[in-house]
């Protein structure tokens, strides 16, 4: 069954960004900082299903690093291609915007790398690892 989808060209509200994030069980941080972080989108795509959110994808980035970030589709609504369609138009932007030689990256659970390959995304080799570190909550 083809399901009626609106994808518009924006970022989502700190409501519905909110709403996601917490649907999928990811970390919460306040919400000046998520406020922040949302502005500071070069692009973002959102999805409304009988015009309530499902799902969104950002891209960020500095010009010439660019990640993709933030692609959540709420869990009833997984598995009907709408984080395909989010990441099709998060490509179509970075594909029209992104300069040569630029590195688009990202982060991805284990088990959805297969999805990823399918954009043409590869894990970094053993000898050219990704790192990373979190601010852990503080005691202030």
């Amino acid at each position: 069954m083809k399901l009626n989808l609106l994808y518009e060209e924006r970022i989502p509200t700190l409501a519905e960004y909110r709403l996601l994030r917490h649907s999928t069980g990811w970390d919460m941080p306040d919400d000046a900082a998520m406020a922040a972080g949302l502005d500071r989108s070069l692009y973002a795509v959102c999805v409304r299903y009988k015009g309530n959110i499902v799902g969104t994808g950002r891209v960020i980035g500095d010009g010439i690093y660019y990640y993709i970030q933030d692609v959540i589709v709420l869990p009833a609504h997984q598995g009907q291609g709408i984080g395909f369609g989010i990441m099709e138009k998060l490509e179509a932007w970075l594909d029209k915007n992104a300069v040569e030689f630029a590195f688009i990256g990202l982060m991805a659970a284990g088990d959805v790398k297969p999805f990823y390959e399918r954009f043409g995304y590869s894990v970094r080799p053993a000898n050219a690892p990704g790192m990373y570190k979190l601010i852990k909550p503080s005691k202030r």
